[in-house]
């Protein structure tokens, strides 16, 4: 048994990503780890810390036994709390010893998805103990490594890899969120349309559809005479979504047209992750 086609792209998104990341990190000296990313609260250290603490998860292994100090102003909620865990825990490790465990990390993690032979609806624990499926569970791995990677490039000046597999799938995981940024959190009025058109290494035009009910739909058709329309460079748009910056911040590479209210109030509500 090998795994399942609709599983590969995950794992081919995955390793390509956590490759990068150990290029990256491999030549960097002790005081480059302390270095701030844009992910809130984050050093290049502690960025590298949840990718193996992640991956080690997935391995199952056993999460570690620590309490969390008391004075991280940036973990504000459980799901913050429970990522911090296999962060906090390593903070005070040596560049060594981060380079050695991520190694053997991925070596361990290369070989269990070798092995995989399980069906993509199989039930796995995914974060604070919830049940995913498999197929949700590499999805996002695969998403969230990508989007770390872009943390690190950020934080070292390394840029890259907007287009790398890992950015597809980013692409796919942000849009399946836009209906309710749009419908839900921003209030956009029912019997409308918004349209979001990206461009650079990926680019993408995609309309939201908001029916009588209030409800919203991805559509890849063009939309006539929209309510409003947001025109954006996909580092910006994954930058915005990922909560890495501010509408305020990059209001000079986002272009809208239309309702100026509903453009700010979807701008305002865009961070889906962080």
């Amino acid at each position: 048994m090998s795994l399942h086609p609709t599983l590969q792209p995950y794992a081919d998104a995955w390793t390509h990503s956590v490759e990068a990341i150990s290029e990256l990190v491999q030549p960097l000296v002790e005081g480059e780890w302390n270095r701030r990313t844009p992910c809130p609260g984050w050093s290049v250290r502690d960025i590298v810390s949840h990718v193996i603490g992640m991956d080690c998860e997935a391995l199952g292994d056993p999460r570690p036994i620590h309490a969390l100090p008391r004075d991280l102003f940036h973990v504000t909620n459980e799901h913050q709390r429970y990522m911090e865990m296999q962060v906090d825990v390593r903070r005070h490790h040596t560049a060594p010893e981060m380079t050695s465990e991520l190694e053997y990390t991925v070596i361990r993690r290369n070989r269990q998805l070798r092995n995989e032979s399980r069906d993509p609806g199989t039930k796995v624990r995914g974060p604070l103990g919830a049940g995913i499926t498999l197929e949700e569970s590499m999805r996002y791995r695969a998403f969230d490594i990508w989007v770390h990677e872009q943390d690190l490039r950020a934080a070292l000046g390394r840029p890259g890899d907007l287009d790398s597999p890992g950015a597809y799938v980013a692409r796919d995981h942000l849009l399946d969120a836009l209906p309710e940024v749009v419908a839900v959190r921003a209030d956009a009025p029912r019997s409308s349309a918004i349209v979001f058109d990206v461009h650079g290494p990926v680019e993408f035009l995609r309309t939201i559809r908001v029916d009588i009910q209030g409800r919203g739909t991805l559509e890849t058709a063009p939309a006539l005479g929209p309510a409003a329309a947001l025109s954006l460079d996909w580092e910006t748009y994954v930058r915005l979504a990922c909560g890495r910056t501010t509408p305020e911040a990059v209001a000079d590479r986002v272009k809208t047209e239309g309702d100026p209210e509903l453009t700010a109030a979807i701008l305002r509500n865009f961070t889906v992750t962080q």
